[in-house]
């Protein structure tokens, strides 16, 4: 008897600087699809940002452009990965992550029946950091993405929400896994609670670093920020009016991931201020560590967070909240339980990968 061998699905990975992962949430995402080898994965790197080249990477292919993945290069490298993955690798699906490279799909259309899954991110185009003609070339791109994939995928309900209402489609919701961020499964949570709050994020003023600071400025109670302070204007003059109070640990972005645990796991608040771009990876990461979190309030943080969290619109609501906590300590965890429940049902690699799995089949 004749038993058919059931093909392997090839799909490309676009859009990210690559593997192993160093950079951000695409990457993280990408390390942890190819995790599984129930596809054939042909993951697209930037030669620039990799010295050693490695020619297969867990279940991955790596492939390298000569280009940066970032900045105004990236939609060149987006093109030249889907017109590759396309001619040369021959791919069943492509997986692109951001749309920077997405005006060519129109063209891919009319030369393949390549299937396109595009996760189009946070809504780019609305962050702060984009001046005019970039929020409108992000914007069209956008547009062009959406209309021209097999299947959308947004990262938060929010952006499905948005995805409907601006170009009447319906989305995939598919969040990010953040289990990776604990190592240690014996900490007890009792004995690693410290006295300080905890903020992490990129320096950017839609992170709302601003805001955090100034609420705790007339706090008795430490905060421990992580950040790129030296990388921009705003993050330097917040380090040197705040780094005066002696309740302000203004720290460097740190990348050793059992250092953050310990620092995640001996906190007793989370603040997180971001305000924009779909679920947030660092949001994800510490519900699972089952603390208190205070989020900025907008319709991304709570779908997140189930509106389960406790939110914030300006520093003095940040400062009456966080003081009401702080002088109730030890309090009553519930809120970063359920918090942690709620990860552990929504946001494992596990769970994630499998709905990838399941529309790149």
């Amino acid at each position: 008897m004749n038993h058919k061998i059931k093909k392997t699905t090839k799909t490309a990975v676009i859009g990210t600087v690559g593997v192993p992962a160093s950079y951000g949430g695409f990457e993280t995402l990408v390390e942890n699809l190819i995790e599984s080898n129930k596809h054939q994965y042909v993951v697209y790197c930037s030669a620039k940002s990799y010295p050693t080249k490695l020619r297969n990477y867990k279940s991955a292919q790596l492939t390298y452009i000569p280009l940066n993945a970032n900045g105004i290069s990236s939609i060149f490298y987006d093109i030249l990965s889907i017109l590759h993955s396309i001619f040369i690798k021959k791919v069943d699906n492509i997986l692109i992550l951001g749309v920077s490279g997405c005006l060519i799909l129109p063209f891919v259309r009319k030369i393949s029946s390549v299937r396109v899954c595009t996760n189009i991110d946070g809504l780019e185009w609305r962050r702060d950091k984009w001046g005019k003609y970039a929020r409108r070339f992000l914007k069209w791109s956008e547009k062009i993405a959406v209309y021209h994939s097999d299947c959308v995928i947004s990262d938060n309900q929010e952006i499905a929400n948005y995805v409907s209402r601006e170009y009447n489609i319906e989305s995939q919701v598919i969040a990010y896994g953040g289990d990776h961020a604990i190592i240690n499964e014996d900490y007890n949570l009792n004995e690693s609670l410290g006295d300080y709050a905890l903020a992490l994020c990129r320096i950017e003023p839609e992170n709302n670093v601003h805001l955090i600071l100034k609420a705790f400025k007339d706090i008795n109670y430490d905060l421990k920020f992580i950040g790129n302070w030296n990388n921009s204007e705003y993050g330097r003059n917040l380090k040197q009016e705040y780094s005066k109070y002696q309740n302000m640990h203004l720290l460097d972005p740190i990348y050793d991931i059992q250092i953050l645990e310990s620092i995640r796991h001996g906190c007793s608040i989370y603040i997180h201020g971001h305000s924009a771009g779909g679920t947030n990876p660092s949001l994800v990461e510490m519900m699972f560590f089952g603390k208190k979190i205070i989020c900025f309030d907008c319709q991304y943080n709570r779908y997140t967070t189930h509106d389960k969290a406790e939110y914030f619109k300006h520093s003095s609501d940040l400062h009456e909240k966080t003081t009401k906590t702080t002088d109730c300590l030890p309090f009553d965890n519930n809120q970063g339980e359920e918090l942690k429940k709620i990860a552990q049902e929504n946001y494992t690699w596990d769970k994630i990968r499998a709905q990838y799995e399941e529309i790149l089949k």
